[in-house]
């Protein structure tokens, strides 16, 4: 459904502010590929930016080739453009996101997770929990690099952060998203599913907001004004 409002939406996503034109790597979600960000890193070159895939094939877990290949990317990218880039990531390619803003801020502008179980402990029952455990435990290979702590037991991020969630995930426990520090981060609802959010119309806008900021400066999210606004209409709590 999100890909499909994407038609609609277009003429206002073509409104969505330009940057730089610095350099983004989009990371996948947990049993995703570079095919599932396609749609957002075709919006990110419309927008200017060069927009990167991560290049390691299907996301199976934060696996030692995972790790390794992940370190190489961020090296090859930050000696290809020589200045710093944004890390997007969906669901656990967020968390990959996270851990490498903490390893290497000096190469990190900032990070945009898209539904990532920020505060999802191991044995929190949920559909997230439930899948991760079912692939690996089928997996040929046992997982050997365990994924971090979660959130709260940490310290901020060394960068700006945006963590965008909904409250209809269906995936990911969405209070599990919301970033707990302050400071440079934020947290901001949209309307859509899990498995949408990397081509979500309201994200799109999101991500384009957040990439337009300066170098070094920072301010949060604030709604688009006129016909854009419909695209952050989300239900009300229940």
């Amino acid at each position: 459904m999100e890909a499909a409002a994407l038609a609609p939406t277009w003429p206002l996503l073509r409104r969505a502010p330009k940057g730089d034109g610095h350099p983004v790597l989009v990371l996948p979600g947990f049993g995703a590929s570079d095919l599932s960000t396609r749609i957002l890193r075709s919006f990110l070159r419309d927008r200017g930016y060069h927009g990167h895939a991560w290049r390691l094939g299907r996301n199976l877990g934060p696996n030692p080739t995972t790790v390794a290949g992940l370190r190489e990317r961020i090296a090859e990218l930050a000696s290809r453009y020589n200045r710093t880039m944004t890390l997007i990531g969906w669901s656990l390619g967020g968390i990959y996101a996270r851990e490498i803003a903490r390893a290497a801020p000096s190469v990190v502008r900032q990070v945009i997770t898209l539904g990532s179980p920020l505060r999802l402990r191991d044995r929190q029952a949920s559909n997230a929990s439930l899948i991760f455990e079912a692939v690996t435990r089928a997996a040929p290979h046992p997982m050997l690099v365990e994924l971090p702590p979660p959130e709260e037991e940490r310290d901020p991020l060394p960068v700006p952060s945006t963590a965008v969630y909904s409250r209809t995930d269906g995936i990911v426990p969405w209070h599990s998203c919301v970033e707990v520090g302050t400071g440079r981060c934020e947290s901001i609802e949209v309307s859509g599913s899990h498995v949408g959010l990397g081509h979500n119309p309201a994200v799109l806008w999101v991500v384009a907001d957040r990439l337009a900021q300066p170098e070094g400066t920072w301010r949060p999210f604030d709604q688009p004004r006129g016909p854009a606004r419909l695209l952050f209409q989300v239900p009300s709590p229940s």
